[in-house]
């Protein structure tokens, strides 16, 4: 009768020197600093009539947003697995990049139809304000940036903070160009793409959170991993026989997770090449967690299927064979 060996690998940290306690430090230390700012640059951005500088508020509204969601998903994602939730809460990570994304989206979607408004019909723009507050504005998100590149971006929750500040020190770069323009030229219309151009900064970083988070909640393998070439060089290893039923996925960013089913030559030691395939697998791919059911493939396989039936009736995905039987 076949066994099912197991192996978990535990230790699933990011791989980073950063810990959970000074990434919150880090994103509550940005957070002051967004929130202080923010405030006066509505009163000024109102007082101005510049359609930039409240796009860039409400960009960092959404700053502030993506950190205290960051911050509480955080704090779920550490509790630990119980009852049903045998992975945890680590998919609220996930969940906080797909709303910082969404959130990124609409906004795009309010500026750029403002935008276009106000080049068809300009509004009267005071561009030394504008130029002034946005030079404060690029200081603060250079100042949050840092503090956020200091915690840990292999967290997609994480990052997806970072992506948002980051956005919008360069949408304040913009913004100051745009204030300068209409301080030196009285060309109005320069607050208005402004305006745009922060819109299309939002649109590429709302593009790529989606992206990344939805392939997690979809369970497609990382970006950097080829469930092809790992299913290939297990096949490769000695006394294996076939590889099947071969996923690979995330839990959260930073936990890749695999599990396959094994065949081997007839006499040998599952328990041994199990751990042979962990270790492998560990080195080369930095996969911790890996579910390995390792069995003989005896025999009296019939030669047009790779498996006896016994085995698995209908294994998902590609078959990889080796050429050691």
């Amino acid at each position: 009768m076949p066994t099912k060996h197991d192996h978990h690998g535990h230790g699933h940290g990011h791989g980073h020197a950063v810990g959970p306690e000074s990434d919150r430090r880090y994103l509550l230390g940005a957070l002051g600093l967004i929130v202080t700012f923010m405030a006066g640059e509505v009163v000024v951005g109102l007082v101005a009539n510049s359609l930039a500088l409240i796009s860039d508020a409400a960009h960092m509204l959404t700053d502030a947003s993506a950190i205290v969601l960051a911050l509480t998903a955080m704090r779920i994602a550490a509790r630990p697995a119980r009852g049903a939730y045998t992975f945890g809460w680590k998919r609220a990570e996930i969940i906080s990049a797909q709303i910082n994304g969404a959130t990124l989206l609409l906004l795009v979607a309010y500026f750029a139809y403002e935008g276009v408004h106000r080049l068809l019909e300009p509004s009267e723009v005071i561009g030394p304000l504008v130029f002034v507050t946005a030079l404060i504005g690029v200081l603060v998100n250079a100042v949050a940036t840092w503090l956020l590149s200091r915690a840990n971006r292999e967290s997609l929750n994480v990052e997806g903070a970072y992506q948002h500040i980051l956005n919008d020190m360069y949408a304040f770069i913009a913004t100051a160009i745009a204030g300068l323009v209409v301080w030196l030229t009285g060309f109005q219309q320069a607050d208005a793409i402004a305006a745009l151009v922060v819109a299309a900064l939002m649109a590429k970083a709302a593009y790529d959170l989606l992206r990344e988070s939805g392939r997690v909640l979809l369970q497609a393998s990382p970006g950097h991993l080829d469930p092809d070439e790992i299913g290939s060089l297990l096949a490769r290893q000695p006394a294996v026989v076939e590889v099947h039923d071969l996923h690979v996925w995330a839990v959260t960013s930073g936990y890749p997770t695999l599990s396959a089913h094994v065949l081997v030559e007839p006499g040998s030691d599952c328990h041994r090449v199990r751990l042979a395939l962990a270790e492998l697998l560990k080195e080369r791919f930095d996969i911790d967690h890996t579910t390995l059911q390792v069995d003989p493939g005896g025999p009296e396989a019939d030669p047009a299927q790779a498996v006896p039936r016994q085995h698995c009736p209908d294994p998902h995905g590609p078959r990889h064979r080796g050429g050691h039987s």
